[in-house]
Order: C-alpha cells, then structure tokens, then sequence
C-alpha cells in the first residue's frame, strides 16, 4: 500500500519539478527580486505538500541583511526554509550542483557553491556571504557540514560565521526537526550514510504523516564574537529546541 502512494505521489511529483527547472531557465532572469522570492516560496510549499510533507513554522523572520544558520538532516530542508524564507540564499557543497534536476534548481535560486575540503575556497566563501549580507540578502548556511540523524548535532564549523562578524550582521537560528507517527525524529527524512538521493526520495514518498516543524530562534548579535565560541552558542541554542 506505502509503494502505491509512494509511486502516486512520485509521479505527481516529476512535472513540478520539471515546471520548476522551466521556471529557472526561461522566466528568472526576466523577473523581480519579489517575484522570483514568491515563485520559490510557492514551488518549495508544493513540494513538500506532493510529498505528502506537513509543516508548522514557529517565530519571527528577520529583515534583509542577516545570516541564517540551521541544522541539517534532509536535503530537503533547503525547500522546507524556502517555503518560509524563499529570499534564503543557501551556501551548499559543490556536489549538489551536480545532482540531477536538484542541482539546476538549486543553482538557479542564487546558491553559493562551497568546496568544503579546501580551506581557500572557504575563504573565498567567507568573502562571497560577507559581500551578500552587506548588500541586504539572507544567506542560509549549516554549519554541522553535511546531514546528520537528527536529535544529536554534529560540531559546528565556525568559518562562515565570520562573514556575519565582520560587516556586524545579525545571525537568526533554525532549528529543524522532521518527525513521523511514533517518531520524534523521522528515520524516513534522514540522509545519512550510504543513502542515495533516489533511496531517500522513495522513503520521503512512501512515509505516512511525514511532517518538518522549523522554528526561528531569536536573533543572535555577532558584533565582537569569537567564531567558534558564536558557533558553540549557536549550536547549543539549536539543540535546546530539540530536545
């Protein structure tokens, strides 16, 4: 029964997602900052909603020009953010520029590209966000680097976070947590391990009651801070709301 509704909802699913990719490549270049925001915001809340995806949002949003920082567990949070957050801009690991389709999306939407495993393209990075929060934008990073089980964080890396301290911008706290029927954490949305993205895309769709709670944190003030010591702030701040 879970694979019929899993297939059903795939299969409605493809055209979006393909609708999406069109969007990206003939209509963004000819459309407003707020109205690329509201064609994001609309595609990430379908998305979720196809999947069979519950969400309730809790907290405030923050005006233009502040740093977004989140646990990670599913790449799918990015379309959870966006179905709140469509200005997000998200910095990524160079590899899901690669992923079929997800990639060209993710691209499209302003994504900043990260080869984590060279200390000069972080730097690179650090100067990229720096410019980007300067100039108004909500940049979206998670610093644990890449996805983990959910209830446990991973350490927080500090680098980017020197972006918000250096040009004083305001740093807003995510706290992510998928959950399912009997579980307070979903093993369906983990990305974890050997898992593929077609694996975790067949347990997303075939989840019953599959849902993502995103909680805005109040804003943190990076003025003066240390990185690692804002990192482990941050990071005990996120994990106090999954408890």
């Amino acid at each position: 029964m879970r694979a019929a509704v899993a297939v059903w909802r795939l299969a409605r699913l493809a055209p979006h997602v393909l609708h999406g990719l069109w969007i990206v490549k003939r209509r963004f270049e000819l459309l407003s900052a707020a109205e690329r925001q509201a064609l994001v915001q609309w595609w990430s809340q379908k998305t979720l909603r196809l999947l069979g995806i519950t969400q309730r949002v809790q907290g405030q949003a923050l005006p233009a020009g502040h740093l977004l920082v989140a646990n990670h567990v599913s790449w799918l949070d990015i379309a959870a953010v966006h179905a709140v957050l469509p200005q997000a801009r998200f910095v990524s690991k160079s590899d899901v520029r690669h992923w079929p389709l997800v990639g060209t999306l993710v691209e499209g939407v302003g994504t900043l590209f990260i080869e984590r495993s060279s200390k000069r393209d972080a730097l690179r990075v650090v100067h990229q966000t720096a410019a980007a929060l300067q100039a108004g934008d909500c940049v979206a990073v998670f610093p644990e680097g890449t996805t983990g089980a959910g209830p446990a964080l991973l350490p927080f890396h500090a680098n980017l976070l020197q972006a918000a301290i250096s040009i004083d911008a305001p740093v807003l706290p995510v706290a992510l947590r998928w959950h399912e029927p009997g579980e307070r954490f979903s093993s369906a949305a983990q990305f974890i391990g050997d898992t593929t993205l077609v694996q975790s895309l067949w347990r997303i769709a075939a989840a019953r009651g599959l849902g993502i709670e995103v909680k805005l944190l109040p804003p943190v003030t990076a003025a003066g801070a240390e990185r690692r010591d804002l990192a482990e702030r941050l990071r005990t701040e996120i994990a106090h709301q999954l408890l």
